[in-house]
């Protein structure tokens, strides 16, 4: 016997865009090291875990190739899409308990699924002279999340710029120790962002649920609104909805799935 696997492209319609993600349900949870090694068999930015704990509850936990991670939208995304699509749940909502972002819940409406995550306040953050460096674009205002600050957000003038980008990431990560979002209003959305985080070995992330979590309520304050529509430009692309309600977001987005598989190899890195 052996254990399911399926890899999810999340935020996008179309079989090569979004992000992929492998999402791996198990009846009980394998060493911290087996999980790390699994994610970094598989190499894609994030392999979601989840062990069934009652009815539509999960424990969730999420793992880029380098470390677990705090909160990770994608992954949670196509997490609840595996539930709907190949797992036979057939509520309206799941719940999932995850160890350092508390209770996520995710509900399927007309074909998408919204997401209901922590707002990470950002606060004002100096920019750091080697990231700019790295970057090789002016920076004209940078925060960071008063809470998971292990992501921080620089803002550039325009979408143009943004996609003007070519990153050194050897240096983006001997800059700082963080991941790095660069965002700026859109040309056709109300922002857009990329993301880069070298040091957990993901150069950079097609889409990115979890920087929106402080993106949103940074643009909301800029915008005036607290209902925005996002889009992350990288090679694969994806769109957001995005909705700030308090000290929550709402993020809602769809996926589809890529490939079903079974992992049968022996999983102890001894044998």
């Amino acid at each position: 016997m052996g254990l399911p696997l399926y890899i999810v492209n999340a935020f996008t319609r179309t079989t090569f865009g979004g992000n992929p993600a492998a999402v791996m349900p198990l009846d009980h949870w394998l060493p911290d090291e087996t999980l790390l090694a699994i994610a970094a068999q598989h190499n894609l930015s994030e392999t979601a875990f989840f062990v069934c704990t009652g009815s539509g509850e999960y424990e969730l936990r999420w793992f880029t190739p380098g470390a677990e991670v705090q909160l990770c939208g994608h992954a949670t995304l196509a997490s609840a899409h595996v539930l709907r699509a190949h797992l036979g749940f057939q509520g309206d909502r799941v719940t999932f308990s995850t160890r350092f972002s508390g209770e996520l819940r995710a509900q399927y409406v007309d074909g998408a699924v919204e997401l209901d995550f922590p707002s990470l306040t950002p606060q004002p953050h100096d920019v750091e002279p080697a990231l700019a460096s790295a970057l090789q674009v002016p920076i004209i205002a940078a925060a960071i999340p008063k809470v998971h600050p292990w992501k921080a957000l620089y803002e550039v003038e325009s979408e143009a710029v943004l996609r003007s980008i070519e990153p050194d990431f050897p240096a983006i990560a001997a800059a700082v120790d963080h991941a790095v979002i660069v965002t700026a209003r859109g040309d056709r959305h109300d922002f857009v962002s990329r993301f880069f985080a070298p040091n957990l070995r993901v150069n950079e992330d097609p889409v990115t649920g979890s920087a929106h979590c402080v993106l949103t309520p940074y643009w909301a304050e800029k915008l005036g609104s607290t209902e925005l529509f996002a889009a992350q430009v990288s090679d694969r692309g994806g769109e957001l909805h995005c909705a700030l309600l308090g000290d929550r977001i709402i993020l809602r987005g769809q996926s589809l799935t890529y490939a079903t598989a079974t992992v049968t190899a022996p999983l102890s890195r001894s044998e």
